[in-house]
C-alpha cells in the first residue's frame, strides 16, 4: 500500500493568493479553487495538449504581503503605484525588486506584490553615430533645461508657455513640460506625498535630460518644492545646461491670485500637504535667474520671458 501511495501522482493545487488584513500578522494565505467539471471532451483535450495551467506547470507565484499605505497609497481609485524609496533613486540607488501597490477597499493598507525576478545588471549603453553636438549644429541652438520653480500661482505655467512661444517665433525649437500636464500621463500614478513628489521630479529630470540631449530648449514648469530633488536634476546635466529660474513671489501674492482655487481648498482643510500652507517650499540658493514681484505685483509674462531669453542669448544657447 505504501509503495502504491508513493507512486500515485500528487494532486495539483489550484487557487489564488489573498492577504488577510486582520490581526498583527497580516498573513497571506492560499485559497483553493473547487475543480471545475470539463464542459466537453474537446476542452479537456485542449487543456492537456497545451500543457496545463500556469499553476499546474509550477510557475513561480508572486509573494503577497500587506504593508501600511504610506509605502505607496492610492487615493480616489488611481492606478497602482510603485512603492519604493524615491529619494534613494534620486541618489542613484536601486531596489532589488519592484513593488506594486493595490488599494484594499475600506482598509488603510496597501497590498504589495514583490517581483520574483530581480533587476538585470547586464545593461550596457549603446552609442549612436549622431551625437548631441551634431543635433545642435543642425538646429543652430544648444540644448538645455530651463527649470522654472516657485509656489503654486506664482506664474510658472504662464511663463513657460510665453517663453515657448517667443522661442518658436525666433525659429528655436523648444518644448514645455508642465507639472499638471505630466500628471495626466507619465506621472498619473503619483500623489503628493514627499516620496511621490521626489519620484515625480526624478522622472521629469530624466525626460528633460533627453530633450536637452536632442538639442531642444526644454522648459520644465514644476513647483518642485524640495531643494534636493532639484539639485538631483541639475546633476544630470553636468555641462552647465541646467538653468534654474526661481519665481520669487510671496505666499500672500500667490494666495491672492489663486487661479485654480487650491489655496482656498487648502485653508479649508480639503487639501493636505499643500506647498506653502502645510508643506514647505525650499527656495533655491544659487539659481541662475530670480524673478521677483514688483510692488506686490507679478511682472508681465512677456517681461519675464524676455529676461530668460536674454540669459539664453548671453550664454550662447541660441547661437546661429
Amino acid at each position: 500500500m505504501e509503495a502504491a501511495a508513493a507512486a500515485a501522482p500528487r494532486p495539483r493545487a489550484t487557487g489564488c493568493l489573498t492577504a488577510s488584513t486582520a490581526g498583527p500578522q497580516r498573513a497571506s494565505r492560499w485559497c483553493p479553487r473547487q475543480p471545475r467539471a470539463a464542459s466537453s471532451s474537446s476542452s479537456s483535450s485542449s487543456s492537456s495538449s497545451s500543457g496545463g495551467s500556469p499553476a499546474d506547470l509550477g510557475l513561480l507565484r508572486p509573494r503577497l504581503r500587506v504593508s501600511p499605505s504610506s509605502a505607496g497609497r492610492i487615493a480616489g481609485g488611481a492606478p497602482p503605484v510603485r512603492a519604493r524609496d524615491s529619494r534613494a533613486e534620486c541618489a542613484g540607488g536601486r531596489s532589488s525588486a519592484e513593488h506594486v501597490g493595490v488599494s484594499l477597499e475600506g482598509e488603510n493598507r496597501v497590498l504589495e506584490m514583490s517581483s520574483t525576478v530581480p533587476k538585470s545588471s547586464n545593461i550596457f549603453w549603446h552609442d549612436c553615430p549622431v551625437g548631441k553636438t551634431d543635433r545642435q549644429n543642425l538646429l543652430k541652438q544648444k540644448g538645455c533645461v530651463v527649470w522654472i520653480t516657485g509656489l503654486s500661482g506664482s506664474g510658472k505655467s504662464t511663463l513657460a508657455c510665453t517663453l515657448g512661444r517667443e522661442l518658436h517665433t525666433r525659429g528655436k525649437l523648444a518644448y514645455v513640460l508642465d507639472g499638471d500636464n505630466l500628471r495626466h500621463g507619465l506621472n498619473k500614478d503619483l500623489g503628493f506625498a514627499a516620496e511621490d513628489r521626489a519620484e515625480n521630479i526624478r522622472r521629469v529630470g530624466e525626460v528633460a535630460k533627453l530633450f536637452a540631449d536632442a538639442g531642444l530648449v526644454c522648459i520644465a514648469s514644476f513647483i518642485s518644492p524640495y531643494r534636493r530633488d532639484r539639485e538631483s536634476c541639475r546633476a544630470l546635466l553636468s555641462d552647465g545646461s541646467f538653468i534654474e529660474v526661481f519665481l520669487n513671489m510671496s505666499l500672500e501674492l500667490c494666495e491672492a491670485r489663486d487661479p485654480k482655487g487650491l489655496y482656498k481648498l487648502a485653508r479649508a482643510g480639503k487639501i493636505k500637504g499643500f506647498t506653502g500652507i502645510d508643506d514647505p517650499y525650499e527656495a533655491p540658493l544659487n539659481c541662475e535667474i530670480e524673478i521677483k514681484e514688483v510692488d506686490g505685483v507679478c511682472p508681465s509674462p512677456s517681461d519675464m520671458a524676455a529676461q530668460v531669453i536674454t540669459y539664453l542669448e548671453d550664454k550662447g544657447f541660441l547661437h546661429e
